[in-house]
């Protein structure tokens, strides 16, 4: 076996063996979770390992767990319509913790207009009310994998 190989092998090594991990989170005082329980019990199924928050979070305490936990993703569930505000203030709170560098995602109640701020702050998933699972668990395994390519590179 080449170096090259061997260095191949080992890259797809770590990248079958690392178990996702998430955070999913409800900022704020929504008080509706059921869709963030569903959605966590989906991705549980596909093989992710999940970190739910509970309600009334503040994105303080997301960034912090999301530290402590060192997850791949914070997933954040969103029904009040203040997706924009909070999504701004965890990117610049997860910067100021240097851990900028997670795939952020965001559910809920997401009207079609505000995706394109969200992507411009840095989110990599949205995922309104109705998207299909096998949709979520796909872009969330996309980002992570393309991610720890990178880091090998």
């Amino acid at each position: 076996m080449d170096a090259v190989s061997s260095t191949d092998t080992v890259k797809e090594a770590a990248l079958a063996a690392k178990n996702i991990r998430i955070l999913i989170a409800k900022p704020g005082l929504d008080g509706h979770d059921r869709g963030a329980k569903v959605v966590a019990h989906a991705l549980m199924e596909a093989g992710m390992e999940v970190i739910y928050t509970g309600l009334h979070q503040t994105v303080d305490q997301i960034v912090s767990t999301a530290l402590q936990e060192d997850v791949d993703v914070i997933g954040l569930s969103i029904m009040s319509g203040a997706h924009i505000p909070i999504i701004e203030k965890l990117v610049k709170k997860a910067r100021e913790a240097g851990i900028d560098d997670k795939m952020i995602v965001v559910g809920g109640v997401i009207p079609i207009r505000d995706i394109p701020r969200l992507k411009e702050l840095g989110v990599r998933g949205v995922f309104p009310g109705g998207t299909p699972f096998a949709e979520i668990v796909s872009v969330i395994r996309e980002n992570v994998e393309r991610g720890q390519e990178e880091k090998w590179a």
